[in-house]
């Protein structure tokens, strides 16, 4: 099963990733756990992801890719994987398409989490407060978080539209508490599994 959570950054699908990951034996792959690992290396590499990342901007469809491609080789993924921030622009979703179809399978189904900006900016500082400053990610201020928002307006909601023309997008409202929202989530997944 391969399953993709949607939604503005801040919206919990890295939470709700983790919990399909446990619940359906799933593997998470999050495209910013993935680039974060490359920033902790320090390399040339990582030092430019660093700065795009702290910028708030998307890091480039190509270097992406590259990283979904070499990630879903690996043998951990023949079970199944949520994908947590990954495709971040249409092209990207396209080039998973291919991805898929090559290996004679398919995205089964796009989660979007619905969460409203003024909840998001709430969630990012107090997500920051509890971090306190030395476990806090670079990337967990409200200045940020908008520069974030605005890109994913311009890069990443176009896929909302991608995905409902396939009829794989289900909407969640990412409003209401976590458990809420993931008895929503497997509600969905449940439905897929069994048809």
């Amino acid at each position: 099963m391969n399953i993709i959570l949607l939604g503005p950054p801040g919206s919990g699908k890295g939470t709700q990733a983790k919990r399909l990951e446990a619940r359906f034996g799933l593997l998470q792959i999050s495209t910013g756990e993935i680039l974060r690992e490359a920033v902790i290396a320090d390399n040339e590499l990582g030092k430019k992801i660093k700065s795009t990342m702290d910028a708030g901007e998307l890091i480039s469809d190509k270097l992406v890719l590259e990283v979904i491609r070499s990630r879903l080789e690996e043998p951990d993924c023949k079970r199944g994987v949520v994908f947590d921030g990954f495709p971040r622009t249409v092209a990207q979703a396209k080039a998973l398409e291919e991805i898929k179809r090559a290996k004679n399978e398919k995205v089964d189904v796009v989660i979007m989490l619905d969460v409203d900006d003024e909840a998001l900016i709430t969630r990012i500082e107090e997500r920051a407060t509890s971090a306190g400053v030395h476990g806090a990610r670079s990337d967990d201020t409200v200045e940020v978080l908008k520069h974030r928002l605005q890109a994913y307006r311009i890069w990443t909601a176009p896929i909302i539209p991608f995905y409902e023309d396939r009829g794989i997008l289900e909407r969640v409202d990412g409003m209401k508490d976590i458990k809420q929202v993931s008895s929503a989530v497997n509600k969905i997944v449940d439905t897929i599994k069994n048809n």
